[in-house]
């Protein structure tokens, strides 16, 4: 049965881990980014996800442009962060699952996917952020994590459609996971933002709430864009919406929306946080 109890879909910024380093959770900037996860903070204490299967992509802390896979998937007993240059490394280490990880990298590799497999691998702020937002007392992260890495950077980009179908194949893994575990399923980064060249500071409210509006119930209305269609729509860094397509492939059964916060700009952002709630079974 499927044990993805539900899925947070969050933007990364560096910047929110620098607010979050100088306690600015309350400053008229950045609050109204913080209290969109006041419902996530009471969902994750509800439900209590023993996994997050996170879906995010990697910025030079583990691949860099001579080395960029199109997809990575951790296999790790443990992970960690460092500095990647802006100043912060959150010290708390992310346990690992290796067993799930195995599972899952089984599971896509016999579906014709071809991810590399990292079982020694560092996270960036891509992941270190989110864990931050969604547990920020935690003394230690007791949520255990499976990091998937996803090609936002060096083109060739991977294809919504692509990325939708990794989701899935990871989806059926997830629910065939014979594991006692509840999982709740991460997807990082965006949404519309551009940091460099002539369009850098670009932002496109139109196509977030377009994103926003339809990946929960029609996900597949994204599809009619190409990765390059979304570059520029979105912007050279909106692209990263790839990685909510595949966290939102991974949800199987009726996908409930529960909470949306839309924030603009936070760090020449549209920042934006979903959560969604599986309320179905579904068979593996």
């Amino acid at each position: 049965m499927n044990k993805v109890v539900g899925g947070i879909f969050t933007s990364h910024v560096p910047g929110i881990g620098g607010a979050i380093a100088k306690g600015l959770q309350q400053d008229p900037y950045w609050k109204p980014f913080f209290d969109g996860f006041l419902p996530i903070h009471d969902w994750l204490a509800r439900e209590k996800p023993d996994v997050a299967v996170v879906f995010y992509n990697d910025h030079g802390l583990n691949f860099f442009l001579d080395k960029m896979p199109t997809f990575a998937i951790g296999a790790a007993s443990e992970y960690r962060h460092e500095d990647e240059g802006w100043g912060i490394a959150f010290n708390k280490p992310y346990p690992g699952i290796p067993e799930l990880s195995w599972h899952i990298i089984e599971t896509v590799v016999a579906n014709e996917f071809d991810p590399v497999t990292c079982q020694a691998m560092l996270v960036d702020h891509a992941v270190a952020v989110p864990y931050e937002l969604c547990w920020p007392d935690a003394p230690e992260f007791t949520t255990k994590l499976v990091p998937i890495a996803i090609n936002t950077v060096q083109h060739p980009l991977p294809s919504p459609k692509r990325c939708l179908e990794l989701g899935r194949t990871v989806g059926h893994a997830l629910a065939s996971w014979q594991g006692p575990e509840k999982i709740v399923v991460m997807g990082t980064g965006g949404l519309s933002h551009q940091l460099e060249g002539k369009r850098a500071g670009f932002l496109n409210k139109e196509f977030d709430h377009f994103c926003m509006d339809n990946i929960g119930p029609n996900p597949e209305a994204l599809l009619k864009y190409d990765s390059l269609d979304i570059v520029e729509l979105a912007g050279s860094q909106g692209v990263e919406i790839l990685n909510w397509l595949a966290a939102r492939g991974a949800m199987q059964g009726k996908v409930v929306e529960l909470e949306a916060n839309y924030h603009v700009p936070i760090s020449n952002t549209a920042a934006a946080t979903m959560l969604f709630e599986n309320r179905e079974k579904v068979a593996a």
